[in-house]
């Protein structure tokens, strides 16, 4: 796995994007070649090869949104085939654009691009089929054995057994309870913790997750310092289930484990870096988007009786309540008979406009105002009601840790998980929030607010 944007990326990942963008930037320095005799200095003297570069990152953009680095395992061939056809029919009109607004200096010449892309199509997908045959085979997955069945490692197994591209492969385990089940997600149980060495020496792992329920004169420290000592990487379970499932587990989380973290996120100075940006990007998006939202109020106003605007209570940054703007989607006064309620599937409550506002997340847009007078970052955990934050806090162990940021318009658990009505969807994305606010820092913001573009394009996770 490699790090990257405070987010563990598997190595294979990262090989099939470099190899894909240097596929594909060969096969239009090819086909420039053998449309254009002059080629060299076309490539060279005429910035040919930035129009090329400039290019390539359009149809890897394609590609990214398209989860296509995401999910790279192939199933369908035909529907691999679909996807590429889309993402090059788009650079195709991305290039039409900047010709007719006579961007010159980034348009390649017609037939490089029709014989280029034609290439593109052959050679791109069917180097996407023979790596992900080929390439865990060649180069193999990291072998982690598991010491113990918590809830942690049970999910780490899971995942790692159902998603392979992630490079880890899951050797078996090992248990001194009598309960514990003979197969852990297809991983097997290997024997007894006091048979460490001996499966250490049959399976050579790369790796050994510790994941006991209880350690209590059960765990051989001594044995596993000598392991470490000798090579063999040691890790807690909530240290694999982190990098693996991307959030922080909570039912088996120690406090202390925050406490003493070398790289707790929030610090007075990443906050007011924060605070700067997402007050510039508020600003900008406002003057760039008061079009659309124009658009969008009008037809709220048209659609339905009501305000234009729904005002609402939610609680921000140490506990401290603000009120928080969006594009009313909802029939005007829906919670008088119910009160404070979770919006649910098909919510009758939600207008008929509301609901494409609410896929396309174009209620979220008066919530810049909420950014530029401090109240919210562009990027944190979901401000949640005051109603509700009192009871999940009481349900919820560290729930109120979430509080020690401001909320955003859009976050980490927002691109990962769907909304949700139930504890254990709440309980779900507050992991998510936990390793936002473990891990917060410029470069995943970045990385959040270009997913969140893509979740917003496709109108997934909302309700």
């Amino acid at each position: 796995m490699i790090r990257l944007f405070k987010v563990s990326i598997p190595s294979a990942a990262v090989a099939l994007i470099l190899s894909e963008a240097i596929l594909l930037f060969s096969c239009y320095v090819l086909a420039e070649y053998w449309t254009d005799i002059s080629a060299p200095v076309e490539l060279i003297d005429d910035n040919g090869l930035w129009k090329i570069g400039a290019l390539v990152l359009v149809i890897m953009i394609g590609l990214y949104f398209f989860d296509l680095y995401e999910n790279y395992r192939v199933t369908s061939r035909m529907e691999l085939i679909q996807q590429y056809c889309i993402v090059l029919g788009v650079a195709f009109l991305v290039q039409a654009i900047l010709n007719y607004g006579h961007r010159n200096g980034l348009v390649l010449a017609k037939w490089t691009m029709v014989y280029g892309s034609t290439l593109a199509l052959v050679l791109v997908p069917g180097w996407r089929i023979v790596f992900t045959r080929f390439m865990w085979h060649a180069v193999g997955a990291r072998k982690l054995l598991f010491i113990g069945t918590s809830a942690a490692v049970r999910d780490v197994v899971h995942r790692i057994c159902d998603k392979r591209e992630l490079g880890l492969a899951a050797v078996g385990f090992l248990d001194n309870d009598a309960a514990a089940p003979e197969k852990l997600y297809g991983a097997p149980r290997l024997g007894m913790i006091g048979d460490l060495d001996a499966v250490v020496a049959a399976q050579r792992p790369d790796a050994i997750v510790v994941g006991m329920t209880e350690r209590r004169q059960n765990l051989p420290v001594e044995r596993l310092l000598d392991l470490r000592l000798s090579g063999i990487y040691i890790e807690d379970a909530t240290t694999t289930y982190e990098t693996v499932m991307r959030r922080v587990s909570v039912r088996d989380l120690r406090p202390s484990q925050l406490i003493f973290s070398a790289e707790l996120g929030p610090s007075t100075k990443r906050i007011a870096l924060q605070s700067g940006y997402s007050f510039l990007i508020a600003l900008v998006g406002l003057i760039i988007l008061l079009p659309v939202m124009l658009i969008v109020a009008i037809l709220v106003k048209l659609t339905s009786p009501g305000p234009i605007l729904f005002r609402q209570k939610r609680t921000g940054m140490n506990g401290v309540p603000f009120t928080i703007y969006k594009f009313r989607s909802m029939n005007a006064n829906a919670e008088a008979k119910t009160g404070a309620v979770w919006a649910t599937k098909d919510d009758p409550r939600i207008t008929p406009i509301g609901k494409w506002l609410r896929k396309l997340r174009l209620d979220e847009l008066p919530q810049l105002f909420n950014v530029i007078r401090g109240d919210m970052s562009i990027v944190g955990p979901r401000p949640e009601r005051p109603e509700f934050v009192s009871v999940l806090q009481e349900k919820i162990p560290y729930y109120r840790q979430r509080l020690c940021v401001k909320p955003g318009i859009t976050g980490w658990a927002q691109i990962n998980h769907k909304y949700g009505d139930t504890i254990e969807d709440t309980m779900i994305k507050l992991e998510y929030d936990l390793y936002y606010i473990k891990h917060l820092a410029w470069s995943l913001d970045v990385y959040i607010i270009f997913h969140t573009i893509k979740t917003m394009l496709f109108a997934r996770g909302a309700q």
